[in-house]
């Protein structure tokens, strides 16, 4: 199999905003909130290109000393972007979500690294920065889901296990979807790179059955580890003294 994968032009790259141009003019068109996806289109574009050259640097330094740092700070702002959805408790959640997407999060990461791949460095950026990128979002995504949602469950007067169980649920929808979907409708982000780098379907099926299981398992225990955190917080907050 051949391993030149196709360069994406500039131009290659204006056309393909074209579709988040029709999505943000019906935001415009409903009044839903236009702004926030103009900011985040804008703000996608500046990380992405700035961390290209970001990880050429820690590719080639490769030492846990720089590792470490910046795997703290992507969690740090996953948790903080979990958050976003929620209004007046952002502040008193963002511990919370820090600690559920850490503690699902690290461990699944050490598993995958150490036991799965079997790397022989298991600080090598080159693997770790990507797996940990993913797991971190996936978590990040999941949390982001059951908190609003577990806030829209208790404002509408809903028991607090109730809550908790419908927001979990809730959750869990969009990864149990491409749990359904992959192979079937899509072939995922890492798959598709593989494949057109040059690497074996097979092998690269192998990862991607890797990538499912453990964003599957991040993104649970992240959910369920913030609900039950979340609510261990309210009760103190709301316990008399």
């Amino acid at each position: 199999m051949g391993t030149t994968v196709p360069e994406i032009s500039i131009q290659g790259l204006i056309i393909a905003f074209l579709p988040v141009l029709v999505v943000i003019g019906i935001m415009f068109r409903w009044r839903a909130a236009p702004h926030i996806a103009v900011y985040a289109t804008v703000r996608m574009l500046v990380q992405l290109l700035l961390i290209g050259y970001v990880l050429v640097f820690l590719f080639e330094s490769d030492h846990f000393a720089i590792i470490i740092p910046v795997l703290v700070v992507m969690l740090l702002a996953a948790s903080w972007i979990a958050i976003r959805p929620l209004g007046e408790t952002r502040r008193r959640s963002y511990l919370s979500a820090l600690l559920a997407i850490s503690l699902a999060s690290l461990p699944i990461l050490v598993l995958v690294t150490v036991f799965v791949i079997d790397l022989n460095s298991w600080f090598s950026a080159r693997y770790i920065v990507p797996l940990a990128g993913m797991i971190f979002a996936a978590a990040m995504n999941t949390v982001s889901l059951a908190a609003e949602r577990f806030e829209a469950e208790c404002v509408r007067g809903v028991v607090e296990t109730e809550a908790q169980r419908i927001a979990f649920h809730a959750s869990l929808i969009p990864t149990i979807n491409s749990l359904f979907a992959v192979g079937l409708v899509s072939l995922p982000g890492i798959m598709t790179g593989q494949i057109l780098s040059g690497v074996s379907p097979v092998v690269a099926t192998k990862y991607q059955i890797v990538v499912m299981t453990m964003l599957f398992g991040a993104s649970g225990i992240a959910a369920g580890l913030y609900l039950k955190l979340h609510a261990y917080t309210v009760m103190d907050r709301t316990e008399p003294k």
